[in-house]
């Protein structure tokens, strides 16, 4: 919001929250029926297509986020190389808001204009080239003073301040005004229609043309990578003059006094605004290719190895809804989000085939610690593929490719996340080592050992009793956990008489007697220990008021209301990590899981050592290793 908000800064149906796309459902509903309720010959077109027109834009405006948020993540021809915080993510959650409004103002139109004017040709030559002039001289010629006045002290802190809050821009920057602006700016960009509609030469193609135009060039503008080839200008020079960069416009979120042009650059020359650093910001961001970017890395010092969980969990990516990268993943749909619902065939169907098929890894987040450089890969696959046995090697592959690929890069660790290393799929990522003996400079963490910590360090120091529950031999967490607890002096039961057998031998001789074999459910009326396997049935025999704090990468459901579910072993990230705006699965704004934080822990103390296979740091060190670079509990130990 801006500094000194002025009047009509809200946008009217803010109260209606997520519900607001229901103020188009009357017209919309009525324009279907008309279109089918028609003869053929009598359909309006126009009227039928506004809705589905509506909903092309806000694809196209989802593309450019995706697309931005993967290539700033790369860091390929980045501009401003700062970083994007929630605030920001919160202050541009509706970017749809401006799309509802001209979707309005679209059906109102149409009801009131007569039928001669609405019943639309689909092309017609005179009215798009009419189109281009009248945006090239009006358009352009009114938004550049409009801009300029607009940065005066007076309108800049009442209204304008709101859209300069944020300097590193993304797509969506661009459509983030008070309701007051997109008055004006609806008005400026209704210029050329209304002209060809007076002149009777408006067609569909102009109108739905002109849109897109402005959709494309408002997104390009504030995708903070640039891609423009220079050949275009070496071809055309007084294209610079017709045509801005996104490296221009990223300079008036920087410089703020300069490049206030729309999309033609041609009135900051004539009126004296020019960046006179817009060419060499310009080369400079174009030098920064992929080549070059791939060779280095960046520097990237830590990569964390994760994978999709479920279908829809793609969306919950940074490069998929940023509204919903920023909040905790919930496997079942709120109201407000309705939408995913209606998603869920494209979903079910397009996104689990693209994930069968695809056949490597990609980026989806950049972050840093002070000068530690950290990426997340993801692989493109879900939870019920690591499940299936016939999947296993093929998901191997996936990520020995991703491990070697890192080491190339020079990449100092990889730690691998959720279900990229377990006993059964690949050792914990020993069988890594074992394909490239001698061969791997990069070094492979589990996780395991600060997960055990975690976990530890999250019971009560009055804690005397656990009761230890899940695939508990198979999971290394669990038997480091055991191990340690027995060795503090706490008592830990287990059900399974396999499993006591079994962890007793991994126990200290001097620490044995503190592992329980138990045969009541009942008699644990406080901490239980769970994997992510925890079933129903064994929540219904939990006391009231149990403590459940899993020690599995993915939580186990929660069923009971009257007990309390800790998070997965997870901690607070310190300020000092930067460029956090999505959240890591299910886990909460700026936490992180410990497995993803054992990565960024190793390379801060230099260990020389892969933790993986039965190879475990000792579980005291990395926390208090933790501690020391500024992660913090999650729960503080009562």
């Amino acid at each position: 919001m801006a500094s000194k908000p002025g009047i009509l800064t809200e946008w009217p149906w803010k109260p209606l929250g997520s519900y607001k796309h229901v103020v188009l459902a009357p017209w919309a509903m009525h324009s279907i029926y008309c279109f089918i309720g028609s003869r053929k010959s009598e359909r309006d077109y126009a009227y039928f297509l506004i809705f589905p027109f509506l909903l092309l834009r806000m694809l196209h405006d989802q593309i450019w986020i995706s697309l931005s948020r993967y290539r700033t993540a790369k860091r390929n021809n980045r501009i401003v190389d700062k970083a994007i915080e929630f605030d920001q993510v919160d202050r541009e959650r509706n970017w749809d808001d401006q799309i509802v409004f001209n979707g309005l103002i679209f059906y109102i139109v149409r009801m009131l204009i007569p039928p001669s004017y609405s019943n639309l040709r689909f092309w017609r030559s005179d009215g798009v080239i009419l189109t281009i002039l009248v945006h090239m001289g009006p358009v352009e010629f009114l938004y550049y003073w409009f801009h300029r006045a607009l940065h005066h002290h007076y309108l800049y802190s009442r209204y304008h301040s709101h859209h300069h809050s944020s300097v590193v821009t993304e797509p969506i920057t661009s459509v983030i005004h008070p309701f007051a602006e997109h008055i004006v700016y609806f008005l400026l960009f209704a210029i050329p229609l209304v002209t060809t509609m007076v002149l009777k030469n408006a067609s569909i193609a102009s109108f739905v043309g002109y849109i897109i135009y402005v959709d494309f060039m408002n997104n390009m503008g504030h995708c903070n990578f640039e891609f423009i080839p220079m050949w275009l200008f070496t071809v055309f020079p007084p294209l610079k003059f017709l045509m801005y960069t996104p490296s221009y416009h990223s300079l008036h979120h920087t410089q703020f006094r300069t490049n206030y042009s729309l999309f033609m650059p041609i009135y900051d020359y004539i009126y004296g605004t020019i960046d006179r650093s817009s060419d060499s910001v310009y080369e400079k961001s174009l030098k920064r290719s992929g080549e070059e970017e791939e060779e280095s890395a960046d520097d990237v010092d830590v990569v964390h190895l994760t994978h999709l969980t479920t279908p829809e969990s793609i969306y919950h990516l940074r490069i998929g809804f940023a509204s919903l990268a920023s909040k905790p993943h919930r496997y079942t749909y709120t109201l407000s989000q309705w939408y995913l619902q209606l998603l869920w065939p494209f979903t079910a169907s397009c996104s689990v085939l693209v994930s069968w098929i695809y056949g490597r890894t990609f980026v989806s987040e950049s972050n840093t610690l002070d000068k530690l450089k950290l990426q997340t890969w993801v692989v493109p696959r879900y939870i019920v593929q690591y499940n299936l046995p016939w999947r296993r090697e093929a998901i191997n592959s996936l990520i020995e490719e991703a491990i070697l690929e890192a080491d190339a890069k020079g990449v100092k660790v990889i730690s691998l996340g959720l279900l990229n290393q377990g006993e059964e799929l690949n050792r914990n990522g020993e069988i890594y080592l074992e394909r490239q003996p001698n061969k791997l400079k990069i070094k492979v963490v589990d996780g395991s050992s600060l997960a055990a910590a975690v976990v530890v360090n999250s019971l009560p120091k009055t804690t005397a009793h656990v009761l230890l529950r899940g695939t508990v031999t198979a999971n290394k967490v669990a038997n480091a956990v055991a191990s340690s607890l027995c060795q503090m002096g706490i008592k830990v039961a287990t059900i399974c008489k396999d499993d006591y057998e079994k962890l007793k031998l991994r126990i200290p001789v001097e620490a044995q007697h503190n592992l329980v074999l138990s045969t009541s459910y009942a008699a644990h009326k406080t901490i239980w220990l769970v994997g992510d396997d925890l079933t129903g049935k064994e929540q219904a025999r939990a006391p009231k008021g149990t403590i459940f704090i899993p020690y599995t990468q993915i939580p186990p459901r929660k069923l009971r209301k009257d007990c309390f579910y800790h998070s997965t072993p997870a901690m607070i990230i310190p300020p000092s990590l930067s460029n956090m705006h999505s959240c890591e699965n299910w886990l909460g704004r700026r936490v992180m899981s410990a497995w993803r934080i054992a990565g960024i822990i190793h390379a801060l103390e230099g260990w020389d050592l892969n933790e993986c296979g039965q190879t475990m740091c000792d579980i005291h060190q990395v926390w208090h290793a933790s501690l020391r670079h500024g992660f913090r509990p999650l729960f503080p130990v009562a």
